[in-house]
């Protein structure tokens, strides 16, 4: 493609500031149209943003000629049905993550897009961020050595809805299941990106503190491929708020959190170094740069539906037992 002229289907709050913007700014990329099933809310945000048109209907805004590329940032359970129209209409999708409500989806939507001829991303964009380009580069430096496990421990405090008001993010019919679907996919995502995919996988999901429908604490063990092993914990109704994750090695550890910007760097012979890696103003940014690259024929996006579909395989492998009782 000359110039990628992205549609978005869905354009709420992620769309805002982490990836609509993005849209416009990454190198031969342009946001030429935005659609919404509430049409005030779609003219309201092309408005705001200096996008051309606005669309109420996802069909017009996939058939309109204008638009060669679909951004899907819906809720999880509308992934499928848009990228199969995308698909159908010959043109590339980037869908937001998780990559659908489970694997079952994803393994539809790959064959859809291969099927197609288009190519398909995932908003995966950690995979772009400075910070865990860096990551990557140690561990493939060697830096702490042979890599032996990772412990990735993520906690939260109980939120309270009214009943009927609750967020997408905890009704499975949309999401897939509760805040882990949403949170801790951004964790499993990163970790397939920095030691490869995820082999077998055991654990268990529980509602602990009684309140909502869904999981809200899930752990798990795990076996990368390549022989590093892993556990996990997280917990949406703890007493306070943690997110670290620690990749320890023959020679040292690297520890760092899913959603902030601190890395620590520590040596076997206790040597310390503590690096702040701010992300960019639009998170997506990077990752829509190498969207763009690839469908410039200019380089490789490393957020596929191939990748993104093997953390749906691991969440439904930890969840699949709760929903199932």
């Amino acid at each position: 493609m000359e110039k990628v002229r992205w549609g978005i289907i869905g354009c709420g709050d992620v769309t805002e500031v982490k990836s609509g913007p993005a849209l416009q700014k990454a190198e031969g990329s342009e946001l030429v149209a935005v659609m919404r099933r509430n049409g005030a809310l779609a003219e309201d945000y092309a408005r705001r943003h200096g996008v051309a048109k606005w669309y109420d209907d996802a069909e017009a805004l996939v058939n309109d000629p204008d638009v060669n590329a679909i951004y899907v940032a819906t809720p999880p359970g509308f992934h499928r049905e848009y990228t199969l129209l995308a698909a159908k209409a010959g043109k590339p999708v980037y869908v937001e993550k998780p990559m659908a409500r489970n694997h079952a989806e994803c393994q539809e939507m790959i064959a859809a897009c291969e099927e197609a001829g288009v190519p398909l991303f995932v908003a995966y964009y950690r995979r772009g961020l400075p910070k865990f380009v860096e990551i990557k580069r140690l561990l493939d430096s060697g830096v702490i050595g042979d890599v032996r496990f990772v412990q990735s421990t993520y906690t939260q405090p109980m939120r309270a809805y009214q009943d009927g008001l609750e967020p997408w993010r905890i009704q499975p019919e949309l999401s897939g299941g509760g805040l882990f679907v949403d949170l801790a996919s951004h964790a499993l995502d990163v970790l397939d990106f920095l030691l490869g995919p995820i082999g077998e996988v055991k654990g268990f999901a529980s509602n602990q503190s009684g309140q909502q429908k869904v999981e809200d604490i899930v752990t798990t063990s795990y076996a990368f491929e390549s022989g590093v092993m892993g556990t996990g914990v997280w917990s949406f109704s703890s007493h306070k708020h943690l997110d670290l994750n620690e990749i320890v090695g023959s020679r040292g550890k690297l520890s760092f959190s899913t959603f902030s910007g601190d890395l620590r760097i520590e040596s076997a012979d206790g040597t310390v170094e503590e690096v702040e890696i701010p992300n960019p103003p639009h998170v997506q940014q990077p990752l829509i740069q190498t969207m763009v690259d690839d469908l410039s024929g200019l380089g490789r996006c490393p957020s596929t539906g191939i990748s993104a579909a093997r953390t749906n395989r691991v969440m439904d492998e930890l969840l699949r037992d709760f929903y199932r009782a």
